[in-house]
């Protein structure tokens, strides 16, 4: 199976490094995207939009070969929208949404517009602004590496509203790896009628797989990130 993951903020393709050797010791195929502006601490952030960072996994999933079969997209925290949105422009090229630690993004909100922004650009913020159980075995030593290989992400990646236009995208399955929180809160959020939960509460097969430990398992447990992937996957 070809799989795209896609990194959340923050972060380039790399941050996947510890979790491809799993999946392709499953036989799967990978591609770890590194989005526009997220090149380096120096690249050309300005004006880079949430629309450009969608295109750009589109583009990856337009140049695989359809005879192998549909591609699964794994998003992280914010590239969850991404991977949505990619869904919605390509529904009948995916076969699976794997979102790690995060939910789909409805159409007209936010990824996460509060984050402080500086200089059109949205750097890593003090550890103090995150959740404590985002950092749950985030210890010093890979909070420092995080903060090392952090690039900031486009403001407008943060801030611009999601655009969605094909309802084909909720016949898609999705499973939610929920590692900051348990997966028994996807029933509650969607009974609740919380409105960032609606959008999920629309996809027709919606399964979660519990992770235990903070927002960035590829870092904190990627050996078990990457054999929750495969087991969403199933076998292919």
């Amino acid at each position: 199976m070809e799989i795209i993951l896609i990194a959340g903020f923050w972060l380039d393709g790399s941050s996947w490094d510890d979790v491809v050797p799993v999946l392709e010791a499953a036989g799967h195929r990978t591609h770890a995207l590194t989005l526009p502006g997220m090149e380096s601490p120096d690249a050309d952030r300005a004006g880079v939009t949430l629309r450009d960072h969608v295109d750009a996994v589109v583009g990856v999933l337009d140049g695989l070969d359809p005879a192998a079969g549909k591609v699964v997209l794994v998003g992280h925290s914010g590239g969850v929208a991404v991977a949505h949105a990619a869904t919605d422009a390509r529904p009948g090229r995916v076969a699976r949404v794997v979102c790690v630690d995060a939910i789909p993004t409805g159409d007209g909100d936010a990824v996460n517009p509060d984050l402080p922004v500086e200089n059109g650009e949205v750097p890593l913020p003090d550890w103090s602004v995150f959740d404590h159980e985002d950092l749950i075995d985030l210890d010093d030593k890979l909070r420092a590496a995080f903060r090392a290989r952090a690039v900031p992400t486009p403001a407008r990646v943060a801030s611009d509203p999601q655009r969605l236009s094909d309802e084909r995208r909720y016949d898609v399955p999705v499973t939610v790896i929920a590692c900051a929180f348990p997966g028994a809160q996807l029933g509650e959020w969607i009974a609740a009628d919380l409105p960032f939960a609606r959008e999920l509460a629309k996809i027709r097969d919606v399964s979660h797989v519990d992770l235990p430990t903070g927002h960035w398992p590829q870092f904190t447990r990627p050996d078990d990130l990457g054999r929750a992937i495969v087991r969403a996957i199933g076998p292919g």
